[in-house]
């Protein structure tokens, strides 16, 4: 297994910059870089080329852009943005050496049917899967645990992939997400581990179904969620690719950004060293 960090964990406390200094430090294999804001921050100041070179000459490796946003049942105009963005981030990704892009549904008031919501995923995954396939980047479909988003399960998001039927697109598995709308165990032991590419580490505060939100994550194995049974059954069906430590708890934020890094990393390594064993060295 290896280890990621998730830019969310320390948004509102530090940079790319100084996340990269400090995974690099504390032993992390590889980072989810936030395209929305972490990125065209550091682009202010740097040209592509530094970070680029930067991951040639370290450990430390691009796993993801995070994210593409709302990429399904849009209209004409916000479905030639998506494309185009997706495009660009092709390009960039190349440059770095990205492996994935995380795709996530549309969140909306609008009440959608699900034959629509999942016709359109199907669609769109398949334009970008087309796109995606000569520069090697592959799609990783994140659902969101949230009433108003339009794939908000496992086994929902697991049959949209499945439908797409392509290599290069596939899920993350978030434990948050997976929690927060009563995603079924069930469905996640009738899965293909290969289907899975990334799995996000949590844990959340014991709120009903539907009323959690991502302000309410905790450290993992600090909560509510099942994450032995996630894990346990994550491990039977053959997943052992990555794990992305991701946090969006706001007192985390008011705390140094090494003190959040290495408090991640630690939690993380002690729930899920449980079941699967790491990759790199100096994860201990």
């Amino acid at each position: 297994m290896k280890l990621c960090f998730n830019q969310a964990t320390t948004r509102d406390n530090s940079n790319l910059a100084n996340d990269l200094e400090l995974c690099e430090k504390l032993g992390f294999d590889s980072i989810e870089i936030r395209t929305m804001d972490k990125l065209p921050e550091y682009l202010k100041d740097h040209p592509i080329e530094d970070l680029a070179s930067y991951f040639n000459t370290h450990h430390i490796k691009p796993l993801a852009f995070n994210a593409l946003v709302f990429f399904n049942n849009r209209d004409e105009t916000g479905h030639q943005e998506i494309i185009n963005e997706f495009k660009e981030m092709m390009e960039v990704g190349k440059k770095l050496g990205v492996q994935y892009v995380v795709a996530v549904p549309l969140v909306t008031e609008e009440k959608i049917v699900k034959h629509d919501i999942k016709n359109s995923c199907v669609e769109v995954l398949t334009e970008l899967s087309n796109i995606a396939d000569p520069y090697g980047i592959k799609i990783a479909v994140e659902f969101v645990g949230h009433p108003q988003c339009t794939v908000n399960t496992f086994g929902q998001a697991y049959d949209i992939v499945e439908s797409v039927n392509r290599d290069n697109v596939g899920l993350v598995l978030d434990c948050f997400h997976f929690h927060a709308m009563g995603s079924r165990i069930e469905d996640l032991k009738k899965a293909d581990g290969s289907r899975i590419f990334i799995l996000h580490i949590d844990d959340t505060e014991d709120f009903p179904i539907g009323f959690l939100t991502d302000e309410d994550r905790l450290w993992p194995g600090l909560g509510a969620i099942d994450l032995d049974g996630i894990l346990s059954t994550l491990k039977e069906i053959g997943f052992s690719d990555v794990v992305s430590v991701e946090l969006f708890r706001p007192e985390y934020y008011q705390l140094d950004a090494e003190e959040v890094i290495k408090t991640a990393k630690e939690t993380t390594v002690k729930v899920v060293s449980k079941y699967f064993k790491f990759d790199t060295a100096k994860v201990g």
